[in-house]
């Protein structure tokens, strides 16, 4: 992901991980390197890919987090529910079954 994640483009993410998430058991990973600053919108999505994947036996996967994102998650209290790693690579590491991303135009 690039640019701010707030309530212009959260519909977009929610349809972009549900169309990526493709088995029972998956993980999502997403890489938030590029994403300086996150809407309580945002993080009501990603609380709810969460939730969903979960229910699936899967897990979400937040990597690389900027300051800005990060303090939401903070200060919300969400940062104790949701998996965050420093790097997209111990992201994926720590998740048994990632599901690839759906490329543009698929």
């Amino acid at each position: 992901m690039a640019g701010d994640l707030k309530a212009a483009n959260a519909d977009h993410l929610d349809a972009f991980i549900s169309r990526a998430r493709r088995r029972p058991g998956d993980h999502v990973v997403l890489d938030l390197s590029e994403v300086p600053f996150m809407a309580q919108t945002g993080l009501r999505v990603l609380l709810n890919v969460r939730a969903l994947t979960r229910r699936h036996g899967g897990d979400l996967h937040l990597a690389a987090l900027q300051e800005s994102p990060a303090r939401l998650l903070t200060t919300t209290g969400a940062r104790p529910v949701l998996t965050v790693h420093h790097s997209v690579e111990a992201a994926i590491l720590a998740a048994p079954h990632v599901s690839q991303a759906p490329r543009s135009g698929s």
